[in-house]
């Protein structure tokens, strides 16, 4: 079932000991310019203590399915809250990997995807969850997106990065660098570039053009620096283009970014994590947003962690939230929670 686009967006609370208790609870007491009604799937009694800790004057309004919500999810100060998870103690410490924070963060978005594939949700905005707290707590899923996609019941996925400025999609994820090594393969290269047109042309662009960074310095030199380039990726990038994608490459990868920036390319396909990650952190996480393409509902996340370091000191800024929210909002405008592209950031 396909959610209407006047069913509620649901932010889910993430790690209970990480930031997303602070960043959620500031953002509810911002002024808000769309009218998509907004509830938390967490625990009521973590975010309360949260913003008694914080001095926000803020009413959490429990509810237990998101066709209750009403007016209270559209007004800056009030924020439904549809309990989820095991309790927690209140002494439950913040910027610790515990893992009854894990088990809770795992069943805010299991939550989540539930009301997401009956259609009472229109789309999906986490907070950080913690991979050790997951591990510890017997929940061996690397991230978010995996859990997305098995939940889903999709193997056609993809994660992507996003900002004002570059589009980055992995072909692979959560991986060990020997692993994403490994993971190279042709299968995986044209998948992340067929889910990268896709992407854009949810943007509105009509003939994306999809840069495909190397594996190697320089793109492997000819073979010079490895072989990978010439043998892998560049078949996957010659089979996409008989399929009428704009692909080329593979292209250096410390230069392809910077190009894509300058607007020679409308996104990028990175070889593995940190390659796609750290260009598009580096150019500031409050205006980055985490996409899983592929699903047949909309989810954006922040693009950052937990922030142990800083959790429970008031120092957490909500901006990358709030941007995924926007950005969330503007692809169930766009209809993208009615089919599977999960990704609608606009156009250059």
């Amino acid at each position: 079932m396909s959610a209407s686009h006047s069913a509620p967006i649901a932010i889910t609370m993430g790690d209970p000991a990480g930031v997303g208790p602070e960043i959620i609870t500031r953002l509810a007491c911002l002024p808000r310019t769309s009218d998509t009604p907004l509830l938390v799937i967490g625990d009521i009694e973590r975010l309360r203590a949260m913003a008694e800790r914080l001095g926000l004057a803020l009413t959490l309004v429990p509810i237990q399915h998101p066709s209750e919500l009403g007016t209270h999810g559209v007004t800056p100060g009030r924020l439904a809250v549809l309990p989820a998870g095991p309790s927690l103690p209140p002494d439950l410490p913040y910027g610790r990997v515990d893992a009854r924070a894990g088990a809770a963060a795992y069943s805010y978005v299991s939550r989540a995807i539930d009301f997401a594939l009956e259609g009472a949700i229109s789309a999906i905005v986490t907070a950080p969850l913690n991979k050790a707290a997951m591990a510890a707590a017997g929940i061996t899923y690397p991230g978010h997106t995996e859990i997305l996609a098995d939940r889903a019941g999709t193997q056609d996925f993809g994660m992507m990065l996003a900002n004002d400025e570059l589009r980055v999609m992995l072909v692979s994820i959560h991986l060990s660098l020997r692993q994403a090594i490994d993971a190279v393969t042709p299968e995986r290269e044209l998948r992340a570039i067929r889910l990268a047109a896709r992407a854009c042309h949810a943007y509105g662009i009509e003939h994306p053009r999809i840069a495909v960074a190397g594996l190697n310095p320089h793109a492997g030199e000819g073979g010079l620096f490895g072989e990978e380039d010439e043998d892998t990726i560049a078949p996957a990038i010659a089979r996409a283009r008989e399929e009428g994608i704009d692909a080329s490459g593979p292209w250096p990868g410390d230069t392809v970014f910077m190009n894509a920036r300058r607007g020679h390319f409308d996104a990028v396909v990175a070889q593995y994590h940190d390659q796609g990650l750290i260009p598009v952190k580096y150019l500031g996480v409050e205006n980055g947003v985490n996409i899983t393409v592929g699903l047949p509902f909309v989810r954006t996340s922040v693009d950052h962690g937990t922030a142990f370091d800083i959790a429970g000191t008031g120092r957490a800024d909500p901006s990358s939230l709030l941007y995924a929210l926007k950005q969330a909002e503007a692809m169930v405008r766009a209809g993208a929670g009615n089919r599977p592209i999960g990704c609608n950031i606009g156009q250059r």
